[in-house]
């Protein structure tokens, strides 16, 4: 696959992984980016997963034929992108190894060497000539790992974004890119939004017409669409108006409770109401809807005195990967000593910016009167937002109407007599 007349994909498809990272659901598989520059000097970006040494290669081999690489560019070393850098060396012995001085600590920690003999340390800012093309590159601390850094290619405006613009999913498989984007970006780099915006100040003064991730499809459209999703995500603000709903429920009655919540809310217009089962769900799923949408609801059960585990697990993701900037709300349920809504607060206490609200409900086993009103009170506060917008536009559009029915009977009017204006 040519990217541009010099710049040539030869990363892998992986449809064997069933997690990916160990953790992550991949039902449509991963692709591992990596890429080929052509030109006085041949440059190959990143190497790909252990497993597919053999098939890198001959890719690499496929189009330089007899040709070698004169650099490796390393821009991190996660074993999905660097496990091949020593397979590498050992057919290409010539071959220098581009990277960060913290890159190198990290082969010597992987590998047993830091190629001495083969490295060039770049730094912020370093450019490299390999003829008509010249690459910067860029150094992106912690995004996610402390050795990354992106590339730049002025010559054809291509950005090598390293892991940043990636998202799960081989690349023979057409699946939506909102969705595995952010899922993958809230799972794996959500906790370093504040070096995503670093690096995005960087990426802005840049002419880039090309992304080329690590993971993921080449976006070369509409990239405006991309930047603005990762700014978003990166500053944690509310992507989607909407009320996500993560409940346990041992014997179903907190269940019940939380159906009733979502009637309740869509009755009142709510604009998205998403209802997940955290015993049951893809936890990296209900981890992106948290972060997805504006507002959210907690509903599980005193259990051991604490909580449920499937909710103390998805609080401490939650925490893990900064959740800030939203409201929350708490259904809780228990039949002799219920604590579990001030165990949620305690635990999200070190949480930025969270409004918790004033109506909150409390079950003592089963549903009754007092926690049926309880729900009603929630269900009213969590729309009130939505219920004042939607009053000021409908009044918006009731005065548009009126004033343009007014103007279309003067136009009539006039147009038919000129005794009278009114």
């Amino acid at each position: 696959m040519n990217i541009t007349k010099d710049i040539h994909y030869v990363g892998v498809n992986d449809h064997d992984i069933d997690l990916f990272e160990g953790q992550y659901v991949v039902e449509n598989g991963m692709a591992y980016n990596s890429y080929l520059i052509t030109d006085e000097k041949i440059a190959i970006m990143d190497t790909v997963d252990a497993r597919f040494t053999h098939e890198w290669l001959d890719n690499i081999q496929g189009i330089l034929g007899d040709r070698h690489p004169d650099y490796l560019i390393v821009q991190h070393m996660e074993p999905d992108h660097s496990a091949n850098i020593l397979n590498f060396t050992k057919l290409y012995a010539n071959t220098k190894i581009v990277a960060t001085a913290k890159a190198f600590t990290m082969m010597q920690q992987f590998f047993g060497t830091d190629f001495k003999d083969k490295q060039i340390i770049v730094k912020d800012g370093d450019t490299l000539a390999l003829g008509k093309h010249m690459l910067t590159f860029v150094t992106a601390p912690m995004v996610h790992w402390p050795e990354v850094m992106v590339t730049y290619d002025a010559t054809d405006k291509v950005l090598f974004s390293a892991d940043g613009f990636g998202k799960f999913g081989a690349l023979d498989v057409e699946d939506d890119w909102a969705c595995e984007a952010r899922r993958y970006y809230v799972g794996i780099v959500g906790k370093y939004g504040a070096q995503v915006q670093q690096l995005l100040k960087k990426a802005s003064l840049l002419d880039i017409q090309t992304i080329c991730p690590l993971h993921g499809p080449i976006l070369k459209e509409n990239l405006s669409y991309y930047l603005n999703l990762y700014h978003i995500w990166s500053s944690y603000a509310v992507e989607t108006e909407g009320i996500l709903i993560a409940y346990t429920s041992v014997y179903g009655n907190t269940k019940k409770a939380v159906e009733l919540l979502s009637e309740k809310l869509k009755e009142k217009g709510c604009p998205k109401v998403v209802v997940t089962d955290l015993a049951r769900c893809d936890m990296a799923e209900a981890v992106e809807d948290a972060f997805r949408y504006g507002k959210m609801v907690l509903a599980t059960t005193t259990y051991n005195a604490d909580i449920f585990p499937f909710m103390h697990t998805f609080i401490c993701h939650l925490i893990e990967r900064n959740y800030q900037n939203r409201t929350v709300g708490f259904i809780e349920n228990g039949s002799w000593a219920p604590l579990a809504e001030k165990t949620m607060k305690k635990m999200l206490s070190s949480s930025k910016n969270l409004t918790f609200t004033e109506n909150n409900v409390h079950i003592l086993s089963a549903l009754n009167a007092d926690s049926t009103a309880e729900i009603d009170a929630l269900a009213e506060e969590l729309c009130r937002d939505y219920i004042a917008q939607h009053s000021e536009t409908a009044n918006k559009n009731d005065l548009s109407a009126l004033f343009n029915i007014g103007y279309g009977l003067y136009v009539v009017t006039s147009n038919d007599s000129k005794k009278d204006n009114g």
